[in-house]
């Protein structure tokens, strides 16, 4: 079963390679003026995610959030309890 069943992945692999170059005009691989453009992308996502993280962190332990909160859950656990 192995053995015809390489030759089908690497005919199929082939085939998605020149699909993918008759597409784009490119190779499969990295080549090209955007070689480093979803590197980036996740670097400025990841960046924006902890600087998000942060002003939510700021919001959540200021004064009257943290009191509101805490009513809510005092309150939640005084009807459980």
């Amino acid at each position: 079963m192995r053995s015809t069943l390489l030759p089908a992945i690497a005919n199929l692999h082939r085939v998605v390679a020149l699909r993918h170059r008759k597409l784009t005009g490119r190779t499969a691989g990295r080549h090209g003026p955007q070689a480093g453009t979803t590197t980036a992308e996740y670097a400025i996502g990841t960046l924006a995610a902890c600087g998000f993280a942060a002003l939510l962190y700021k919001i959540v332990t200021s004064g009257s959030i943290s009191s509101l909160l805490s009513g809510i859950i005092h309150k939640a656990l005084g009807v459980v309890g």
